[in-house]
C-alpha cells in the first residue's frame, strides 16, 4: 500500500499491520520549543496511548522537570510547578490526532504533538501549547479567530554538532563566504539539503511555500505556509526539529540561533498576523481606511506598537537573543509600524484577504507557542482598549524619534531589561495570570545567573545545536 498522503488512524494501524510504519514519537515542546517525549512502537500507541476501538488512551507520562531545564537540560531550582520538595512527579502527555503525521527522514516513522495534562486531567497551564491555547480562547471570546505564518531562518554548515562540539564550539565553516541573499548559485552549494527539506517537509504535512538564501553566508530561509496560530506553532516546532534531524543525518549541522556569528545578520523568526471571524472563514484585517486595514486590525496593530516591546522576553528568550538587535542589521529596533519598511518592528504587507502584520522583532530562537501568544495578548489588549495606530511611520526606523524629539518604545537591548518589562507589564500579567508569569520571569532570571556563573564560551557552547 501506499505510505503518501494524510495519516489517520485507520491508515496507521494498516501500515503497522504491513510493518511499513512500527514507530510514532509522541512529543511535546519543552520551554525552549525543543521537542520531548517518547518513542513508542506503533501498536502500543495503537492499542494503549490513544483512544481506540472503546478503549480509552492512557497518553504518555513523562517527569514534569521537563518543564523547569534549561537548555542543556539541567534542572533549575526555584520554579513553583515542580520541585525537588514535591518528588518531580509525573504529568500526561494527551496525543493531539490532528498533528498526527509521518516523518520521512526517519524510517517507519510518525510523530504526534500533545497537550499535557495533570493526574486530575486538567491542563498544565504553564505549558508551553497550553500558553497559546489560552490567548486563542481569548481572541476567540473577542469574536476573532487569529491566523499567522512564521518565516524562520537558519544557518547550515557542512560540520557536523559532534566536530564543532570537538573543536571547542569554533565558529562553523559555510559553505559560501558572502551574502546569499535571493542568489542562486551560492545557495545551490547547499541544494541538495535544502532540496531534501522542502520535499521531505511536505511529506510530514508540512506546507513549504519557498526556500531561499538569506542575508550572510550559509544562512537560508524556508516559508511555511500560513494556517490556524495553534497549527502553525505545530508545524513550526516539527520542522525546526526535522531541520537538525535531516541535517544531522546527512553529516552537517544547522542552528536557529538568534545571532551565531557577531559580524552577521542574525537569524529571525517573523510573524505575520492576520484577524478571521470565528470560523475562520473570513478575513476580518482588511477595511476602507487607506492603509487597508479595518478598524479591528488598526487597533490590533496599536496594541503591538505600544505592548509588544514589554513582551519582547517571548521571542527573545536567550542572552543571545539580544545580539540580533543592532542599528541597520535587519533586526528592528522600534516597535513602529510602517508599509513595506524592513527598518521597521512592526511591517504592514500584502491587500485584501492576504492583508497582514508582520512583526519582525522575535529571533529563531523563540518557542513558536510563546512568541505567538505574546503577539496575541499584546494585539488584543489595543483592541479592548479601543485604541489607534495612527499614520505609519516614514523613513529609517532605526533612527525612529517622536515629534517631539524623544525616541520610540525600542525592544531592550538585553535579556534582564526584557524581564524587567515583562514582570512589570500589566497586560501580561492580565493576560498570562500569575503561575505562567512566574514560570517565565524564573527561567530568565536563572538564565541570566547562569551566564555569570559560566565560562566565555557559555552563549555560543549553550547555543548552537540546542537552539
Amino acid at each position: 500500500m501506499t505510505t503518501d498522503g494524510p495519516l489517520d488512524l485507520e491508515t496507521l494501524a494498516l501500515e503497522a499491520a504491513e510493518g511499513t510504519l512500527d514507530t510514532v514519537v509522541v512529543a511535546f515542546s519543552d520551554m525552549t520549543g525543543r521537542l520531548l517525549g517518547k518513542r513508542v512502537t506503533a501498536r502500543f500507541f495503537l492499542d494503549h496511548v490513544v483512544d481506540r476501538g472503546g478503549h480509552q488512551g492512557e497518553g504518555i507520562e513523562a517527569c514534569n522537570y521537563l518543564l523547569t531545564t534549561d537548555v542543556e537540560m539541567n534542572v533549575i531550582p526555584g520554579y513553583r510547578y515542580a520541585t525537588w520538595e514535591a518528588g518531580y512527579g509525573d504529568f500526561r502527555a494527551v496525543p493531539d490526532l490532528r498533528t498526527l503525521r509521518r516523518i520521512p527522514w526517519l524510517e517507519a516513522t510518525a510523530l504526534v504533538l500533545c497537550d499535557l495534562a495533570d493526574h486530575d486531567g486538567n491542563p498544565v497551564s504553564v505549558s508551553p501549547r497550553q500558553i497559546l491555547r489560552d490567548q486563542l480562547k481569548r481572541a476567540e471570546a473577542a469574536g476573532f479567530s487569529v491566523k499567522m505564518g512564521s518565516e524562520l531562518e537558519f544557518f547550515l554548515s557542512p560540520d557536523t554538532y559532534e566536530q564543532l562540539a570537538e573543536a571547542g564550539f569554533r565558529p562553523p565553516r559555510t559553505r559560501g563566504w558572502y551574502n546569499l541573499d535571493y542568489h542562486i548559485l551560492q545557495t545551490s552549494k547547499d541544494e541538495p539539503i535544502i532540496r531534501r527539506i522542502r520535499n521531505e517537509m511536505l511529506g510530514a504535512n508540512i506546507p513549504i511555500e519557498f526556500s531561499k538564501g538569506e542575508a550572510a553566508p550559509g544562512q537560508h530561509e524556508i516559508n511555511l505556509r500560513y494556517s490556524d496560530a495553534l497549527e502553525m506553532a505545530d508545524n513550526h516546532t516539527v520542522f525546526k526539529n526535522g531541520v537538525k534531524e535531516i541535517a544531522h543525518l546527512e553529516g552537517e549541522s544547522a542552528t536557529f540561533m538568534a545571532k551565531p556569528f557577531a559580524e552577521q545578520p542574525g537569524s529571525s523568526c517573523h510573524i505575520h498576523t492576520s484577524l478571521w471571524s470565528p470560523d475562520g472563514d473570513t478575513p476580518l484585517s482588511g477595511g476602507d481606511a487607506g492603509d487597508g486595514m479595518s478598524a479591528d486590525m488598526r487597533a490590533f496593530v496599536a496594541g503591538l506598537q505600544t505592548h509588544l516591546a514589554d513582551l519582547t522576553l517571548l521571542g527573545a528568550p536567550n542572552l543571545n537573543s539580544y545580539k540580533r538587535y543592532q542599528p541597520e542589521s535587519w533586526a528592528p529596533t522600534a516597535t513602529v509600524w510602517a508599509l513595506d519598511n524592513r527598518t521597521a518592528g512592526l511591517r504592514l504587507v500584502g491587500h485584501g484577504a492576504g492583508l497582514r502584520i508582520e512583526s519582525r522583532i522575535p529571533g529563531a530562537d523563540a518557542n513558536p507557542y510563546l512568541a505567538f501568544a505574546g503577539v496575541i495578548a499584546a494585539g488584543l489588549a489595543g483592541i479592548e482598549a479601543g485604541l489607534d495606530c495612527g499614520d505609519p511611520y516614514l523613513g529609517n526606523a532605526y533612527a525612529a524619534t517622536s515629534e517631539d524629539g524623544t525616541a520610540l518604545t525600542h525592544v531592550p537591548w538585553n535579556l534582564p531589561d526584557a524581564t524587567t518589562a515583562f514582570r512589570h507589564s500589566d497586560v501580561a500579567n492580565a493576560a498570562f495570570g500569575e503561575d505562567v508569569m512566574f514560570h517565565l520571569v524564573h527561567g530568565a532570571e536563572e538564565e541570566w545567573k547562569a551566564f555569570h556563573r559560566s565560562v566565555s564560551d557559555w552563549e555560543y557552547r549553550r547555543g548552537y545545536e540546542r537552539l
